[in-house]
């Protein structure tokens, strides 16, 4: 279930990225989707969808961190 646009991205994920962050979390989702379909490519039991957005979190935290006052700040 590739997201199309920022607002299809899932409220938990909305609520708490800056834009910026929200385009990079759908860019790295969409893309581990399609690498991630054949369960042979991924690691134990996970689903194609919990594996997209394992992949889609750890590229935010490339370039964001949860700040102190609980936001996510460009690094």
């Amino acid at each position: 279930m590739p997201y199309k646009n920022r607002t299809d991205l899932p409220e938990s994920v909305q609520n708490v990225l800056p834009a910026h962050a929200q385009d990079i979390y759908k860019e790295a989702f969409n893309s581990a989707w399609e690498e991630y379909k054949a369960k042979a490519e991924r690691r134990g039991d996970a689903s194609r969808e919990e594996t997209a957005h394992k992949v889609a979190w750890a590229a935010v935290k490339h370039q964001y961190e949860k700040g102190e006052d609980e936001r996510w700040h460009k690094k």
